[in-house]
């Protein structure tokens, strides 16, 4: 995980760079999607086990830099519009350390590695988490541990160039340890009692994210009463799930996740894809199971009781169509 430690400076602003190096995460929402564009709040979830790890390695003075990734390798020059994003989060910290009296960040090329394993367009925030990891692999390489708001800071940077105006749930969700709380301007994380299980299951479509909130947007203009109210049940469903997670009941937050996924699939944001894969993990007795992310595609969010419950969870959503399955937990283990 990145740091959440205030920066600490290297020995001399005139240090040579070395090989950093730092990881990342997926995220999920766990309850809150698309109400929390209408001012609702929302439960982030990290889901640790899907990690982004990236390296960064000094080249000789006056070197382009290169990228190493499953999206693009060779020099930035070169890069498609798809890393983009990556390319900004060297070039914006390097900015940001010169800016600190690094002078070697001016001038010194980076070859920069990045594996990934969050999913693109999945709703699991892999712009983010792949931000998160190089924003803070380019800072090691200079011994600088970035704290917690620059590093956010960095990270939004680099969303605003994958994504427009992001929300900054996907830049706070990927560096959490724990759940995050996100309404306004409050953005808090959540205390937890006992340990909570997850599975995350790819239906092996992209989600459409940008639709399916145009689609809620037209809703909106054509019948806002109705919209409104299912943000507002969404929202106490949010309040809800927070609270069963300070109190550890599993059974509790299952049914809040029921709940939101049939609110969401009111607003259609659902698929036939996503509902398979619900049912799917309810067959399984699961104790709750809704879509995550923007909808229309992506994956969908199944709680079970416990790591052997997760299992079989994971083996019937495969058999019933998932393309991959992660499992993940949260807070203490027993």
């Amino acid at each position: 995980m990145t740091s959440n430690h205030p920066a600490t400076a290297p020995t001399t602003t005139t240090a040579i760079p070395r090989v950093g190096s730092s990881a990342s995460h997926g995220k999920t929402i766990l309850i809150g999607e698309h109400a929390v564009v209408y001012g609702a709040p929302a439960l982030v979830l990290p889901v640790t086990d899907v990690r982004v790890t990236a390296t960064a390695t000094p080249l000789s003075s006056g070197a382009e830099h290169t990228l190493e990734s499953t999206v693009h390798t060779g020099p930035f020059g070169l890069a498609p519009a798809a890393v983009l994003p990556t390319v900004t989060a060297v070039t914006a910290t390097l900015r940001h350390l010169a800016d600190r009296g690094h002078p070697h960040a001016v001038d010194t090329g980076f070859h920069v590695r990045v594996d990934s394993q969050v999913p693109t367009a999945r709703g699991m925030g892999s712009s983010a988490a792949v931000a998160a990891a190089v924003t803070a692999a380019v800072a090691d390489a200079f011994g600088v541990a970035l704290d917690g708001a620059t590093h956010h800071d960095l990270i939004q940077v680099c969303e605003r160039v994958a994504h427009g105006r992001p929300s900054g749930l996907d830049a706070r969700g990927v560096v959490a340890d724990e759940p995050v709380w996100f309404e306004a301007d409050v953005i808090e994380p959540v205390q937890l009692s006992g340990r909570f299980v997850f599975v995350v299951a790819d239906t092996g479509v992209p989600g459409h994210t940008r639709e399916a909130v145009a689609a809620v947007r037209a809703r909106h203009d054509r019948a806002p009463a109705m919209v409104d109210t299912v943000v507002q049940r969404i929202g106490e469903l949010a309040r809800t799930a927070r609270g069963t997670l300070v109190d550890g009941d599993a059974q509790a937050l299952g049914v809040t996740m029921d709940a939101a996924h049939e609110l969401l699939t009111t607003l259609d944001v659902s698929s036939g894809d996503l509902d398979r894969l619900v049912g799917a993990a309810r067959h399984a007795d699961a104790l709750g199971a809704k879509l995550t992310g923007g909808g229309r595609g992506g994956c969908v969010l199944a709680l079970a009781a416990d790591d052997e419950h997760a299992t079989r969870i994971a083996d019937t959503l495969r058999g019933a169509g998932a393309t991959a399955t992660w499992t993940t937990s949260i807070g203490a283990r027993a």
